[in-house]
């Protein structure tokens, strides 16, 4: 087939610096097991149903941040905001998707997170023509639901779209649609395998 019209990007991890590396520095700070955080949310049933319902709306912050400094025996006062105070915006990916929506591309954010407070609504509204936040729209990735609803939400079907995750359990379900789909690890790597699958020039030209 042709190039694909639509962009579709998560944001914490993408847009942003690793979050696990956010998660490994919150840890050190509070000298415990660099991958405290990471192992709960990964094998810790209890800590991942927390995570599920923070990020479908289902629990408010204030309910979230002292169950699950419990299970990690830290303080629970802006817990949220310690675990991602590591992350910063990639400029490199953040001007890539500027740069596609310039050249025509449909874009959209699809991202789990449960508050409008942990984005610049401002750079939202100009990189994006579409958002689905998970906490705003009841369902998250990786459920095939909200990936068809970012699509819709564009005006575009599934296999006009390109997805980009940087967790690869979060690209399986878009495949399943059509969409093609971008790991990413680094800017300079996706921004590539966009190139070619969009068809635009994404980063500056020497």
């Amino acid at each position: 087939m042709g190039h694909r019209t639509g962009l579709i990007v998560d944001f914490g991890g993408v847009l942003t610096t690793d979050v696990f590396a956010s998660f490994r520095a919150f840890c050190d700070a509070e000298g415990i097991d660099p991958d405290a955080v990471r192992d709960r949310f990964l094998t810790d049933p209890e800590a991942r149903a927390l995570l599920e319902r923070l990020e479908t709306g289902r629990l408010r912050e204030a309910e979230f941040e002292p169950r699950l400094a419990a299970l990690l025996e830290v303080q629970s006062e802006r817990l949220i905001d310690r675990l991602f105070g590591g992350m910063v915006l990639d400029e490199a990916m953040i001007a890539g998707v500027r740069a596609a929506r310039a050249a025509g591309a449909r874009t959209g954010l699809l991202s789990n997170s449960w508050s409008v407070r942990h984005y610049d609504r401002r750079l939202l509204a100009e990189l994006f023509d579409a958002t689905v936040i998970s906490g705003e729209v009841g369902m998250r990735k990786p459920d095939p639901a909200i990936y068809a609803l970012a699509a819709e939400r564009l005006g575009l079907p599934p296999k006009a779209c390109v997805f980009v995750d940087d967790l690869p359990g979060n690209l399986k379900p878009a495949r399943a649609l059509g969409m093609a789909t971008v790991h990413h690890r680094e800017a300079a790597s996706t921004l590539a395998e966009l190139e070619a699958l969009l068809g635009y020039v994404l980063r500056p030209r020497p």
